[in-house]
């Protein structure tokens, strides 16, 4: 092995721990957004599964069935927006400085 090929290894090896430990960490944290003035909240966490969904009454209009579902959708796709930058800002933190510039992972 090439001097220097240990220290790189090592320095892999603890990137890849730590990116582990704020993935599984990532689980306890959560986003909250909101559409239709605040009448739909979704709340996602950071592995970008929905946790809840609020639905204010006044929302429900059997008469306009469509606007409901159109805000739900926007609220959701909001929160896995919201989930995933977050996810992006706590990776970005573990590899600030081992990864070349616009470098992406798979799967992050």
């Amino acid at each position: 092995m090439k001097p220097g090929m240990g220290d790189m290894l090592r320095q892999v090896q603890k990137m890849q721990d730590e990116m582990a430990k704020a993935q599984k960490q990532l689980g306890d944290k959560t986003v909250s957004e909101e559409a239709g003035g605040g009448m739909i909240k979704v709340t996602a966490n950071g592995n970008k599964e929905i946790l809840s969904v609020e639905i204010d009454r006044q929302a429900i209009n059997p008469d306009d069935k469509e606007l409901l579902e159109d805000l739900v959708v926007a609220a959701v796709n909001k929160a896995l927006a919201s989930a995933k930058k977050m996810e992006e800002d706590e990776m970005g933190k573990v590899t600030k400085g081992l990864l070349p510039p616009n470098m992406k992972i798979p799967g992050f």
